[in-house]
């Protein structure tokens, strides 16, 4: 039986305070988003590997000799040491459900941060939890946001499609040239 995500130290006893409830009206559970710390980043590490298996059969990615699926170490650390970029964990009623990797857009003509990759444990799929994660985490503050998936990735599409289609900002398709293969959706603030 799995143990509910505690946090124990002082840093992660301050990092609760900070956890975002996402509000679920016909959800009967809690789902949180908790931004972590560099003291977290082997439990990313760990689920990151569930999430390069589930795209390794299209991305045709082998795991390296040790048997694990290859993550680049220095974009990883990344996320603790760079302004507006955030690893952040997905809790359901205090269980590990997921992750959520925001960046902060490195294309100079882009004034956005990006919802760089969005994970959820089957668990708790289909259950509208990555759609209200994306949808309130795109709908706050006054970011424009980068949102970008690969055309071969058929779940994803099907998946960012029904957010980025009732999403209440405006939001358009741009060409950027760095890899063709990536759709890739700027979510504009709304103008009043």
């Amino acid at each position: 039986m799995a143990t509910a995500f505690v946090n124990n130290s002082a840093r992660e006893k301050r990092a609760t305070r900070l956890l975002t409830e996402i509000p679920m009206p016909s959800i009967p559970f809690t789902v949180e988003l908790l931004q972590t710390g560099p003291d977290q980043a082997e439990l990313i590490r760990n689920l990151y590997q569930f999430y390069a298996y589930e795209s390794s059969d299209w991305e045709q990615e082998d795991v390296e000799v040790d048997g694990r699926f290859y993550i680049h170490e220095e974009h990883l650390i990344r996320y603790w040491q760079e302004p507006q970029w955030s690893a952040n964990l997905i809790l359901v009623d205090g269980f590990i459900a997921g992750f959520l990797l925001i960046e902060r857009s490195e294309f100079a003509a882009l004034n956005a941060l990006e919802l760089a990759d969005l994970f959820i444990l089957k668990r708790y799929r289909r259950k509208g939890i990555g759609r209200a994660i994306a949808s309130q985490v795109l709908m706050s503050g006054e970011s424009d946001w980068l949102v970008r998936f690969y055309d071969q990735d058929e779940t994803a599409q099907a998946f960012w499609r029904a957010v980025l289609d009732n999403l209440p900002r405006p939001v358009r398709t741009i060409e950027l040239d760095d890899e063709p293969e990536l759709l890739s959706y700027l979510v504009t603030r709304a103008v009043h």
